[in-house]
């Protein structure tokens, strides 16, 4: 059973057809209810979850199977006696900081990991495997429990400041018809109209964003109209299904909600 519209009713406004795709009185309200989706930014700093963590398990491990050490001021340090943990913590540090400074996009991050392979391949069917493995107990690090606990916390402290702080000062407000980018400092706005607007995920960086970033990836965005534009934003997790959230609300009419 349907419900006529009363004649009473005021008649609806015709749209004006001189207005381009880009005018800003065509966008919605930023007051009205429509659905949204928020898109962050984030810096590298989110890639830097697997130092911190190694760091703990590090930590654990000396405080249950640590050797005690007497320092000159008599303070008891537990110290792991073996230097695996050591090296381990450090190679840690320096693949992270590598991924995480170069960026190697779609094939080279493949070739990259290949070359490496390669080596250790070439290394065990020379016979080397064995000297390295005699070498590095020879190399001797070892840091006490309350290095990896410090450093760790800092690391996690940083971390969460980037991720729950820092990185939300600044985001994207998608919503149907509508794309604004706004800033907590400042208070300002910048929208446009997502009509003709070009939304993908950029050629990805294996290393970074599908083993540190778990999913993460570069947005590229091309709007259209008055204001025509090519808008990068790195760094988003669960890029995928961000697109595709993305591309079936900017297909929704702003009308089409009413």
């Amino acid at each position: 059973m349907s419900i006529a519209e009363s004649d009473s009713s005021p008649p609806r406004e015709m749209p004006d057809l001189n207005k381009g795709p880009g005018d800003v009185d065509d966008l919605p309200s930023p007051d009205d209810a429509l659905p949204e989706i928020i898109i962050y930014s984030h810096s590298a700093l989110i890639y830097w979850w697997p130092v911190w963590l190694f760091g703990y398990i590090a930590a654990a491990v000396t405080y249950t199977t640590g050797d005690p050490f007497i320092a000159e001021n008599g303070d008891r340090i537990l110290v792991q006696p073996s230097p695996g943990i050591g090296l381990a913590y450090i190679g840690v540090l320096i693949t992270t900081l590598l991924i995480t400074n170069g960026r190697l996009r779609g094939i080279y991050s493949i070739v990259l990991l290949l070359c490496i392979s390669l080596v250790f391949v070439s290394l065990a069917w020379a016979g080397l495997l064995d000297d390295l493995a005699r070498i590095l107990p020879q190399i001797s690090v070892h840091m006490n429990a309350g290095f990896y606990m410090v450093m760790s916390t800092a690391l996690l402290v940083i971390w969460m400041l980037a991720f729950f702080v820092f990185d939300r000062l600044e985001y994207w407000r998608v919503r149907p018809g509508q794309l604004t980018q706004e800033q907590w400092i400042g208070d300002s706005a910048e929208s446009f109209d997502t009509r003709g607007m070009l939304f993908e995920k950029h050629g990805e960086d294996f290393l970074r964003h599908r083993i540190l970033g778990l999913g993460a990836g570069d947005l590229m965005l091309s709007t259209a109209g008055a204001k025509e534009r090519t808008i990068a934003i790195p760094d988003v997790l669960f890029v995928d299904r961000t697109v595709n959230r993305v591309q079936r609300l900017i297909a929704i009419e702003p009308s089409d909600l009413e």
